[in-house]
């Protein structure tokens, strides 16, 4: 019975992991499909770095995309490593969430080339550079478990930071990658309570005695 009750539990934890990155995706799909069915196109509401009268940008880049095989591929890594983020790190994860969603906008804003960026890859990039490095610097076994397991299913991923294609953004995963490192140093986990020093908080009269997710993110710019 009791496992019955944990497996419940766990399932109800996982399914409340995955509510903001979905409702995140939910609005991403909302606008791409009211492009394609009034055969319109957003993209020019992207960002455009460095250019003040396009400020929104930096809000709107993530919800626009440059087509299905963009947005695919977006989502399926969106809502794992954000799943994954909400379940491991709940105390600290809408503000990482938020702040990935600033961020790397901003950041891609100061040091992207003069085209429209668009696409969510720069918080998906972000939130690996969280999982990763918060896991690294934790020495909690679970969460080094969860930075081996983006390394395993993400690790190709590391090579979008640098300029390799000119429709893909590589200053956009940059700049998601290098503010998820920013924001594990930011929401340091806590360490693990060593055993001996669990033991050392309880005095004997304390003692009650009485009981018997490899996928290749794109990230496409317009020019």
């Amino acid at each position: 019975m009791t496992e019955i009750t944990d497996s419940k539990t766990e399932l109800k934890k996982m399914l409340l992991a995955m509510v903001i990155p979905g409702s995140f995706l939910f609005f991403c799909w909302m606008i791409y499909l009211i492009e394609i069915s009034l055969n319109i196109d957003l993209s020019g509401y992207g960002l455009r770095p460095r250019e003040i009268s396009q400020w929104y940008g930096i809000l709107t880049m993530p919800f626009l995309h440059g087509g299905f095989e963009h947005i695919i591929a977006n989502t399926a890594s969106f809502l794992v490593l954000g799943s994954l983020l909400f379940y491991f790190y709940n105390d600290d994860a809408i503000q990482i969430f938020i702040w990935s969603y600033f961020l790397s906008g901003i950041f891609t804003w100061i040091i992207g080339r003069n085209s429209i960026h668009i696409g969510a890859s720069a918080m998906i990039y972000a939130f690996a550079g969280y999982l990763f490095t918060s896991g690294v610097i934790s020495k909690n076994i679970r969460h080094m478990a969860i930075a081996l397991i983006v390394v395993f299913m993400y690790g190709s991923m590391i090579w979008g930071i640098f300029p390799q294609n000119n429709n893909v953004s590589w200053e956009g995963h940059l700049s998601g990658f290098a503010a998820g490192i920013g924001l594990a140093f930011m929401y340091r986990p806590p360490k693990p309570v060593e055993e001996s020093e669990a033991f050392s908080e309880f005095e004997e009269d304390d003692c009650d005695c009485t009981g018997g997710d490899e996928v290749d993110v794109k990230y496409h710019y317009k020019d």
